[in-house]
């Protein structure tokens, strides 16, 4: 039965992949629209390719904070 449990945990990885992989392209619209409005708000009009570059920019950092672990906060010392 090893085959078939490494075949389900290989499953298992590549819809995991293309959920975060959704979420990602989610976040990162959500993100664009974000940086458009605030520019709108704050009264600028950025080219395309700049409101791009900052969303781009902002979703990478809120993957890569999310899924990097506290180590340190989680060794609190009693």
């Amino acid at each position: 039965m090893g085959i078939l449990d490494s075949f389900g945990a290989l499953v298992s990885s590549i819809i995991a992949s293309i959920v975060l992989l959704v979420f990602a392209i989610l976040s990162f619209f959500i993100t664009v629209f974000i940086v458009q409005v605030g520019a709108g708000l704050a009264g600028y009009s950025p080219s395309g390719d700049f409101v791009v570059l900052s969303a781009a920019i902002l979703a990478t950092g809120a993957i890569v904070a999310g899924a990097s672990p506290l180590s340190g906060l989680s060794e609190i010392a009693e």
